[in-house]
């Protein structure tokens, strides 16, 4: 029996392009390797503490919210969403620290005159739909660039004098894993910041990310779609026939499952296609009380940027593309009970965290993260009552796509967030008729949005079966 549409891999992307291939009325089979649901976006029990779950790759969710794709099935309707008072927070040396407030005008005011004045004329200046749209097809992208490409301009051209503001933005832009002054890195920056102030902010859904994963997969099924769980592709014979196949994995994966079949130059890039420089390491923990921030005001937010000011984050970031460890780590840290106070356990929370090291490093991040929170709030140490560290190397145990670590889907430019890893076609085809890659390694790049899905779905219906898009998300 011959399948409608096999889709690989179950993470954010894997469902939004089943989800709209179901939604189109064809009988649709997703495959996983792992025995649960949601890849990078699975909330789960590492067993450090009774009643403690934590998100196991990604935890806040920005663009979640402004996907196309998410608000045209409803997904921030069905998901109770909890937005922080403070979206991200950037602590300094010697007890101040700089604030994304989720209302704008108080973020300008505590920066200052200086500092403020620069956030309001290139991060206030985005309006909502300017953001968003970044997020969708290139066609409808055209009408954000002009407000887009200003901001970045001036971010790169004249980045803030004040070094509050310098280290708040660079803190987002930092979550690119790249060289602060790379266009990717001032691209995320602009895209992220300007979601600090829009809609849900930067946002953690009640209960964990796996609750996005479990919104998706309720969709898939009420519409007659099926997961089957336990099920590695790794070769042709894993693949049961279907009329189109979408890999929501990283493009080696491709090559291995299809053989033969795939044209020996297609195979050869997809299996070079670059990882790295940078990668994360992650490390939970659980922790008994609040965090000893020396600013008390961080404990407003869930996401907070850890490395000091711009200069020691360039470094850090120059040391990592450079294959080397630095002394002082850029680290990501969330403690989503700060809106979530269900996730607590009596005085126990979960936190995660995340620490840029080169990628495929073996070292073990639990003393450099640990180095750096204590940093900047002294005590914390003393808070903790069990870790779990993983590093970038490993990573793709839990999730195959994950390789060395790398969490962007391989090496971010600008070429391949416009045109994918097979840059001489067009995004999502990958050179055999009927088969599609739709992982982060795609248009339009990392983030749990599942724009990737969703259009190389959408493709598919249109090029297999001549049918429309049954979302028209963009």
């Amino acid at each position: 029996m011959t399948l409608d549409a096999v889709v690989v891999g179950s993470g954010p992307n894997g469902l939004a392009a089943a989800v709209t291939l179901a939604r189109a009325g064809l009988d649709v089979v997703v495959l996983e390797e792992q025995s649960t649901v949601g890849g990078g976006s699975r909330t789960v029990d590492l067993g450090l503490s009774e009643g403690i779950v934590h998100d196991l790759c990604s935890a806040v969710h920005p663009m979640a919210w402004s996907s196309p794709f998410m608000r045209a099935i409803g997904i921030p309707e069905r998901i109770e969403l909890l937005t922080p008072e403070a979206s991200f927070a950037h602590p300094l040396d010697g007890g101040r620290a700089a604030i994304a407030w989720h209302d704008l005008d108080r973020t300008v005011h505590e920066l200052g005159p200086a500092g403020g004045n620069w956030w309001r004329q290139v991060i206030g200046a985005l309006g909502p739909d300017a953001v968003a749209t970044l997020l969708e097809a290139p066609s409808r992208r055209l009408s954000s660039i002009p407000a887009v490409a200003r901001a970045a301009a001036r971010l790169t051209l004249a980045p803030p004098t004040d070094p509050a503001a310098a280290a708040l933005i660079s803190g987002v832009a930092a979550h690119a894993i790249a060289p602060l002054h790379d266009p990717t890195a001032v691209g995320t920056a602009v895209l992220l910041a300007g979601l600090a102030h829009r809609g849900a902010g930067w946002p953690v859904p009640r209960g964990g990310s796996q609750a996005i994963v479990d919104a998706l997969v309720t969709d898939l099924i009420a519409h007659g779609g099926r997961i089957a769980t336990d099920h590695p592709v790794r070769n042709p014979a894993d693949l049961p026939p279907a009329r189109s196949t979408l890999f929501a994995t990283a493009p080696s994966s491709v090559t291995h499952a299809l053989g033969v079949d795939l044209p020996p130059a297609d195979a050869t890039r997809l299996l070079s296609h670059p990882y790295g420089p940078g990668a994360a390491a992650k490390v939970d923990l659980v922790v008994r009380g609040p965090v000893p921030w020396t600013d008390p005001r961080i404990g407003h937010a869930v996401t907070v940027h850890l490395g000091g000011g711009r200069g020691d984050l360039a470094r850090a970031e120059r040391v990592i593309a450079a294959g080397r460890h630095p002394s002082a780590p850029y680290v990501m840290f969330a403690d989503p009970t700060v809106v979530d106070p269900g996730r607590r356990r009596g005085d126990l929370r979960p936190i995660w965290t995340y620490a840029h090291v080169p990628v495929d490093s073996t070292r073990d991040p639990l003393p450099m993260v640990l180095a750096q929170i204590e940093r900047f709030a002294p005590g914390f140490r003393d808070t903790v009552v069990a870790a779990h560290a993983v590093p970038a190397a490993r990573l793709s145990a839990h999730d195959s796509a994950l390789s060395g670590g790398d969490i962007a889907g391989g090496t971010l430019t600008l070429r391949r967030l416009l045109a994918g890893p097979l840059w001489g076609r067009a995004p999502y085809r990958v050179g055999v008729d009927g088969v599609y890659l739709c992982s982060a390694s795609e248009p339009p790049g990392p983030g749990v949005h599942g724009m990737a899905g969703y259009r190389a779905a959408r493709l598919a219906l249109r090029e297999q079966w001549g049918l429309a898009d049954p979302l028209s998300a963009s």
